[in-house]
């Protein structure tokens, strides 16, 4: 079993899927940097000068100047500013991902009509039979 175990962990799928989700981590990171460092606190600022990730709505009858952190320590609040900075995040990482993937798919396009544009080339034993069949005509057509 453990054998078994090696040659699956050792396949070159699973590492390949190993990278992926390191790299995709580490590059949710990045955007999740790039949507909360970069993009809103502008968007705050435009909104009334807050940290957009402390816009909520509390149940609890909580005071709404305290940062989430405190508000949800006093009760249940609904965090719209934080999911809506973390639906903005989603929304550029799959942008992102769509150009990638597109950008992959013109890359394949432009390959694939070369590769089917050369015709394999003719077998050697192909070649020697055509001449022989060819011979063959010609001497029959000779003798009549």
């Amino acid at each position: 079993m453990m054998e078994e175990f090696k040659q699956f962990a050792m396949r070159g799928n699973v590492v390949d899927l190993a990278v992926g989700v390191i790299i995709g981590s580490a590059f949710g990171r990045i955007v999740d940097s790039l949507v909360q460092d970069v993009i809103m606190p502008p968007v705050g600022r435009l909104f009334g000068g807050l940290d957009f990730a402390n816009y909520y709505i509390p149940l609890n009858g909580q005071v709404t100047g305290l940062a989430l952190v405190e508000a949800k320590k006093g009760g249940a609040v609904i965090a719209y500013g934080n999911f809506l900075t973390i639906l903005l995040n989603f929304i550029i990482l799959a942008f992102i991902i769509f150009q990638m993937v597109r950008l992959m798919n013109r890359l394949r396009r432009r390959v694939s009509p070369e590769e089917t544009a050369k015709a394999p080339a003719t077998p050697e034993d192909v070649v020697l039979l055509r001449e022989i069949r060819d011979a063959l005509v010609t001497n029959s057509a000779a003798k009549k």
